[in-house]
Order: C-alpha cells, then sequence, then structure tokens
C-alpha cells in the first residue's frame, strides 16, 4: 500500500513562499503521475497541480497557475510544490498523492485512495 508523508507547511505572510515535499513509498514512481491537492476550510478537496511520470508535463488549476511549480525528484521518491505570492485564500491542508488522467479527470490510485496526514499552509494577510 502507498505510504505518503508531506512536509513543508507552516505560517507565512501574504506574498511569501514556501516549499513543500511529499516522500512516497509502496509504489514504483516513474510510471506514475504525481499530484498535489489541498483542502481549504470549510470546503473538499481540489486538485492543485499534476505531473507526469518524468516530469516533462505539468498542469495547474487556474487559481494557482503562475504562482506554483510541481517538480518531482523519482530518485528520491519525492515530489514538491514550490508555493510564491501567496494569499490567504492558499490558507489550508495540502496533500500528495498518485493517479492517472481519465479524460480530463484525474484519478488517484486505490479503492479507495490513500492519503497522507498532509501538511497545513496558514498564510496571513
Amino acid at each position: 500500500q502507498v505510504q505518503l508523508v508531506e512536509s513543508g507547511g507552516g505560517w507565512v505572510q501574504a506574498g511569501g513562499s514556501l516549499k513543500l515535499s511529499c516522500t512516497i513509498s509502496g509504489r514504483p514512481l516513474n510510471t506514475t503521475r504525481l499530484a498535489w491537492y489541498r483542502q481549504l476550510p470549510g470546503k473538499q478537496r481540489e486538485l492543485v497541480a499534476t505531473i507526469s511520470p518524468l516530469g516533462f508535463t505539468t498542469k495547474y488549476d487556474d487559481s494557482v497557475k503562475g504562482r506554483f511549480t510541481i517538480s518531482r525528484d523519482n530518485a528520491k521518491e519525492t515530489v514538491y510544490l514550490q508555493m510564491n505570492s501567496l494569499t490567504p485564500e492558499d490558507t489550508g491542508v495540502y496533500y500528495c498523492n498518485t493517479g492517472y488522467y481519465s479524460g480530463t479527470y484525474f484519478v488517484v490510485h486505490g479503492a479507495p485512495p490513500s492519503w497522507g496526514r498532509g501538511t497545513q499552509v496558514t498564510v496571513s494577510s
């Protein structure tokens, strides 16, 4: 079973930056898309960014495009999320996972999928 451990969250002022990391074990990564999700207060978990197995293709939600960058290091079994120009609206818990696209829909592996504990990001105004 896949294990996911997110880290790097914290408190930052608006306009600041954070870099999140997530180590993934239990699944070969060089053939798997990776993703970052977030759960904002009072809302459902939402997809933030995805990256192809070798890192050549990335996709972002419109709300973070131009500010966040997803990257990966398969040798380290780690996916990253560099977050710049943070706003209070980015406050939430951030999670990583593995999955694939079915058409335009990203499907997380597992039935039900496993999730890590996430890492809290708090942006103050």
